[in-house]
């Protein structure tokens, strides 16, 4: 049995049901045991990295996915499923990861994309427009009388990076069989991983600046996209994976 990690976070209904359109039984996998019982592992994720370990943690599920990994399980991590596997996240941090793989996961930055937001610490007073006193602390200049705003650059890069995006091939990997060099993929996500060894890296994608998609270790696959949503190529992956996971070919019926 193919079991998702439900750690209280992700799009776990939508790849438990891309798993069974494509003839593979699949199910989440709320307890350690389930994980430990499995088959072959999935780790999805979409949300906070300080958020996401401390949820694995409280159940620890954060040792049972440790242990699947070592016992050279196939294993299939998705988008924060990807970065969580790493030393360590700049997100709201540094927060540390399963420590998988040594590297840092860092948000996309530099001259080509808006500037991160500070998040506002306290409200704003509410104001009304129009003739008042001088002394009315809710009174705010009209529109006209407001110096003009800098102009928003309109080329810059929006973080997250979110839509459909290529990944090139670096190196062939058995999940990646049957997906063509440059194949579009759906991305959604903030950040991205920094590894340390250059070796796992199985995919990269240029957005601003080239980064990991994806990585590959033995029977460990894991990438930045959403599978479950880049239409016949993710599912070309996810059909690989399953037939990895149950030791069979053409196991999948109405997507093959």
């Amino acid at each position: 049995m193919i079991i998702i990690v439900d750690y209280g976070m992700g799009n776990l209904r939508s790849v438990e049901k891309a798993f069974q359109f494509l003839g593979f039984p699949a199910r989440t996998g709320p307890e350690p045991e389930h994980i430990m019982q499995a088959d072959g592992v999935v780790l999805p994720g979409v949300g906070a990295f300080a958020t996401a370990m401390e949820n694995l943690k409280a159940k620890r599920l954060d040792v049972a996915v440790r242990v699947s990994i070592e016992q050279g399980k196939p294993f299939l991590g998705i988008c924060l499923g990807l970065q969580l596997l790493f030393s360590e996240s700049e997100e709201f941090g540094p927060v540390r990861g399963l420590g998988i793989f040594r590297g840092k996961v860092v948000r996309f930055s530099g001259p080509l994309f808006e500037e991160e937001k500070e998040p506002e610490t306290e409200p704003k007073p509410r104001v009304h427009r129009g003739p008042a006193p001088a002394w009315d602390p809710l009174w705010e200049a009209p529109v006209e009388m407001l110096p003009e705003a800098e102009p928003r650059r309109q080329d810059l890069l929006k973080v997250p990076h979110m839509g459909w995006n290529s990944v090139r091939a670096r190196r062939e990997v058995p999940v990646l069989a049957g997906v063509p060099d440059g194949a579009m993929m759906y991305f959604v996500h903030g950040y991205h991983p920094v590894p340390e060894d250059g070796s796992i890296v199985a995919t990269t994608t240029e957005y601003g600046t080239e980064f990991v998609s994806s990585i590959c270790a033995g029977n460990l696959f894991a990438c930045q996209f959403h599978p479950e949503k880049s239409h016949s190529m993710g599912l070309q992956i996810l059909r690989n994976f399953g037939e990895k996971v149950y030791g069979i070919s053409g196991r999948a019926g109405k997507g093959a």
